[in-house]
């Protein structure tokens, strides 16, 4: 028998000072067996710093044809396309051609997570902003995940204060350009 996706849940409260939201929500989280905490986390944290109506969780780790996070207008066109890790360059390429805006959060050194993408195609590549942490942030916060999370995400003047179950950790959010 195949093992199944864990699911969590986060009761959200977000106040994005820098964009202007400030919402509260509830999410739940199908982290599949393939899927690092890690992953799991900057997903989630991703979702929120890209709060917009529309947004969505992408398909599973099997339907490769959307990104980790979405949004979509009301036609149902996507207009955001928001990937977590180290995606390729196909990947980029395929959600710069779709969507108005692509973007990339990753937990990893971003340096080692654009390198692969040098000399490659990607349409657009000059408007594709990737964004990191500082480096230990995410393996920080791993361990304080549990399956009910109470998670509030603080952004002003690109600092992130994150409070995950009662523990406040901070990281500086930064912007990367690939051209």
């Amino acid at each position: 028998m195949a093992i199944g996706s864990t699911m969590h849940t986060f009761e959200v409260q977000l106040a994005d000072m820098d964009r202007g939201v400030f919402e509260e929500y509830a999410l739940r989280v199908a982290r599949h067996p393939s899927e690092t905490d890690a992953y799991m986390l900057t997903r989630v944290i991703a979702y929120g710093l890209e709060y917009a109506e529309g947004i969505v969780f992408g398909g599973t780790v099997s339907q490769s044809d959307e990104p980790a996070v979405l949004v979509r207008d009301l036609t149902g066109a996507i207009t955001v396309w928001i990937e977590v890790g180290a995606p390729d360059a196909e990947r980029l390429h395929y959600g710069s051609r779709l969507a108005e805006r692509t973007v990339v959060y990753t937990h990893r050194d971003p340096a080692k997570v654009m390198a692969p993408w040098a000399d490659k195609r990607i349409h657009r590549a000059e408007d594709i902003r990737v964004y990191s942490f500082d480096p230990g942030f995410i393996d920080s916060a791993v361990p304080l995940l549990e399956r009910r999370n109470v998670l509030s995400l603080t952004v002003t003047e690109q600092t992130l204060y994150l409070s995950l179950n009662g523990t406040m950790l901070t990281t500086g959010v930064y912007e990367h350009e690939l051209a």
